[in-house]
């Protein structure tokens, strides 16, 4: 099932990759938010089958038939070292593309598309774990919380350095 997402109230104008304000698509992770960019995803998925592999590490939960493409499932919780999904909770998908592959990373919830100004992103704050440190880009508020905004390349490099 394909999910259209809602386009947060930000006052300020999506589309356009210049400009004072970047979109990205906000996911929940074990109730943190985080956040990708918008022109790096391809789809949101919900409720999907997916086939394991077997002797895959950890982090690759298995993978999924979209529309006749072979996409390589990445479990976020897995790869960001937090507790095991509860096992009644159905995984989102957010469907990114790297070199010519399709990945879809699993998340506990996808929410809506908000925009960023560029003049509110810092860098990552000492408390941020080390893990997360190495996967995101900075963080910044969006209404009360704090957004981790998370780099895709980085979560999809699953060499022996960075794997769980």
């Amino acid at each position: 099932m394909k999910v259209d997402l809602p386009v947060g109230d930000t006052g300020a104008t999506i589309g356009h990759s210049e400009g004072p304000a970047r979109a990205y698509v906000t996911m929940m992770l074990d109730n943190q938010l985080c956040g990708v960019p918008v022109l790096a995803v391809r789809d949101v998925l919900a409720g999907q089958t997916i086939a394991r592999i077997p002797l895959a590490p950890p982090e690759v939960a298995g993978n999924l038939n979209l529309r006749g493409r072979i996409v390589t499932a990445v479990d976020l919780r897995a790869r960001l070292r937090l507790p095991p999904r509860p096992g009644e909770t159905t995984p989102m998908s957010v469907v990114t593309e790297l070199g010519s592959e399709l990945y879809a990373l699993q998340v506990d919830q996808v929410s809506e598309v908000v925009a960023v100004d560029a003049d509110s992103i810092q860098e990552n704050p000492q408390t941020l774990p080390a893990i997360w440190a190495d996967h995101s880009t900075g963080v910044t508020r969006v209404g009360e919380q704090l957004m981790v905004m998370l780099d895709v390349e980085r979560l999809l490099s699953l060499d022996a350095e960075t794997s769980v």
